[in-house]
């Protein structure tokens, strides 16, 4: 196993924001109260915080929960601990690949802390308040040939928060039939098939199966919707209320700076963005902010009204980390691209509400190569960025290399002739008549599209010639860049974890270097 770095703006879809986050935060560092994450700021955020006793004995309380006796449930308990927060919606099947690669870079971080005088342990946040049922009832996965296989549970649209929606049929048997032909496939089906069951939920089933998976590294797991926790959340909940004009003042001050320094904002927000949903009959209701009332379906609530219904109000996404780090003494919360986006947003409602705002550390990222997709990407010369123009792109380039070495000197000759011969016209004619010299600039042009025209022939016809080619395309870009998304985001885990066995999360924890911030190409 080795490992090498891409850097992220070699990746797509890549924003200015993040980018500089991470390779130029001295251009970011308004946006946060803790830019540059060295071991100096890390003791700075455990500094500030500041949880009273009774809290912190509340907290463990709600933990326990869920949570079985634990050394890390142990050293929460203790005053002066502080936790290294990540967390991700409760996907099918644990959701895309980069939920395990979250949550080991939250046990290593942790665990460096504490090695460096800042006792810490890793949560995991289950975001099961979403109610966004189309984001997280499907999963894909890839057979043993690499081929990209969708799996999804049907379910009527409803704005029930998705953690409480109860597993009537989840698609283990398909799951089961994808992952068929992988060595380790019938061990990861037994896994998943004991967690997720019919009449269990969404939120209990994919928490179940984090554990299973990382059941070597000791980490909690955090229920929102749990009542313990919505008690802890309301006094967080009812200041975001109270303050609402300051705080969508501060929002929208902030988008303007965002916007000046050349910056999207992740989160559209308006004068009348409610930070907050109502839980009310088992769904999650939309609000709408008008002065001091909310409005929901014609029925009209005072502030006042809300903030006495504290504990029955869920966060929207720029309030969520506040919330969540007014329950827990937080030092840092690993997330991806998006949210390190929008805490830039988020940074003014710490500052109004908690006081101080977490170190904000961009998670670890993953694309996975068996050593055949390695001895092709070397045969072929290729690298990661290759991958991400589209399979036909990728089969041209794959076919460029198969056109035989004679005749690709050839027409490398006999382009270089022509283009040697225009260049010297050219500057003959501009001599003597400007007009006939752009002639032939435009003739030029022609004759080099014709010339690459042959060269793509010639390559296409090589690749007609070996159809193996043609299968090597299509098994790497399935593996790299599947659907035209970096693997990490579409895949589940579990396929890895079926072809390579229950070795590979240890070997993934391994691999992440708290001190890198590129994303890691690792060989297996």
């Amino acid at each position: 196993m080795h490992c090498s770095c891409v850097r992220h703006t070699e990746l797509p879809n890549t924003s200015k924001l993040f980018a500089d986050i991470l390779y130029h935060p001295d251009r970011t560092a308004r946006f946060y109260s803790y830019p540059y994450r060295t071991l100096e700021e890390y003791r700075a955020s455990a500094q500030a915080v500041h949880l009273t006793d009774e809290r912190r004995a509340a907290l463990i309380e709600a933990l326990r929960v869920d949570n079985p006796a634990s050394a890390s449930l142990e050293a929460l308990a203790r005053p002066g601990t502080v936790a290294v927060m990540t967390g991700q919606q409760v996907g099918l099947f644990s959701g895309p690949a980069y939920t395990i690669y979250k949550a080991l870079h939250a046990v290593k971080l942790a665990r460096w802390l504490s090695e460096n005088g800042v006792p810490a342990v890793p949560v995991f946040w289950l975001a099961t308040e979403d109610h966004d049922f189309a984001e997280v009832n499907h999963a894909w996965v890839f057979d043993a040939s690499n081929a990209p296989v969708k799996l999804e549970m049907q379910r009527s649209a409803s704005a029930q928060p998705v953690g409480n929606v109860t597993l009537a049929a989840p698609p283990v048997e398909a799951l089961r039939a994808a992952l068929g032909g992988l060595p380790f496939g019938d061990d990861v089906v037994a896994m998943v098939e004991r967690s997720y069951r019919s009449g269990s939920t969404m939120g209990k089933a994919f928490g179940e199966l984090l554990r299973r998976l990382l059941k070597s590294f000791d980490i909690l797991q955090v229920d929102p919707m749990l009542p313990a926790f919505r008690s802890l959340a309301a006094p967080a909940l009812r200041a975001a209320v109270e303050k609402a004009p300051e705080l969508t003042t501060a929002l929208l001050a902030r988008n303007q700076e965002l916007q000046e320094a050349g910056y999207h904002t992740q989160v559209h927000v308006e004068p009348q963005t409610s930070l907050v949903f109502l839980l009310e009959n088992g769904k999650r209701l939309a609000l709408r902010r008008h002065d001091e009332e909310y409005i929901l379906n014609g029925r009209r609530f005072t502030s006042a009204e809300l903030m006495e219904r504290a504990a029955e109000l869920s966060p929207n996404a720029l309030l969520r980390p506040v919330v969540q780090d007014s329950m827990f003494p937080t030092v840092a919360y690993i997330g991806g691209p998006a949210e390190n986006a929008y805490l830039a947003q988020s940074e003014t409602i710490y500052r109004a509400i908690l006081g101080r705002m977490p170190v904000a550390v961009p998670r670890t990222g993953f694309t996975i190569l068996d050593a055949r997709a390695e001895k092709l990407m070397e045969r072929f010369g290729l690298c990661l960025p290759d991958f991400f123009h589209g399979e036909d792109a990728l089969r041209q380039k794959l076919a460029a290399r198969l056109i035989p070495a004679t005749l690709h000197t050839a027409l490398q000759e006999a382009a270089g002739t022509v283009e040697t011969a225009i260049h010297r016209l050219q500057s003959e004619l501009s001599a003597f008549d400007p007009t006939l010299a752009q002639a032939v600039e435009r003739s030029g042009r022609k004759i080099r599209y014709q010339f690459g025209k042959i060269e793509r022939k010639a390559g296409a016809e090589a690749m007609r010639r070996d159809a193996r080619a043609a299968r090597d395309s299509a098994y790497l870009n399935n593996l790299i860049y599947p659907e035209r998304h970096l693997q990490e985001r579409l895949y589940s885990f579990l396929p890895f974890l079926a072809k390579h066995g229950p070795e590979l999360i240890d070997r993934v924890y391994e691999s992440i270097q708290l001190e890198c911030v590129d994303h890691r190409l690792m060989v297996i």
